[in-house]
């Protein structure tokens, strides 16, 4: 019965910002993380940022410093705020969740969203 689902994405110039939005259900386990995968074309799919119940949230470093968790106030939509962006940013963005501790590589998720498309160029 878990769902995950984003929105918000979109075409922006280089350094522009843009937000994406992933909104979950039906989440029972206590032990649970959601992450933000993308996959650009010809290139795997990597995570680029995550978070667990604790809060604690890692990110790539490929955007480390440009991209920024946050957590919605009813506790079940997640952002991910995107600064600074470059050409190769550009990819298709997946919501993940996974039913143990981490959500860092593909073989961890339990759920993924349909996608949001990012694209970044003049």
């Amino acid at each position: 019965q878990v769902q995950v689902a984003e929105s918000g994405g979109g075409s922006v110039q280089p350094g522009g910002s843009l937000t994406l939005s992933c909104r979950t259900s039906g989440y029972t386990y206590v032990n649970y993380c959601l992450a933000w995968f993308r996959q650009a074309p010809g290139k795997e799919r990597e995570a680029v940022a995550t978070i667990n119940n604790d809060g604690r949230t890692a990110y790539a470093d490929s955007v480390k410093g440009r991209f920024t968790l946050r957590q919605g106030n009813d506790k079940k939509t997640l952002y991910l705020q995107m600064t600074t962006l470059k050409p190769e940013d550009t990819a298709m963005y997946y919501c993940a969740g996974c039913d143990i501790g981490v959500c860092s590589v593909i073989p961890d998720v339990n759920y993924w969203g349909h996608g949001a498309q990012v694209t970044v160029s003049q």
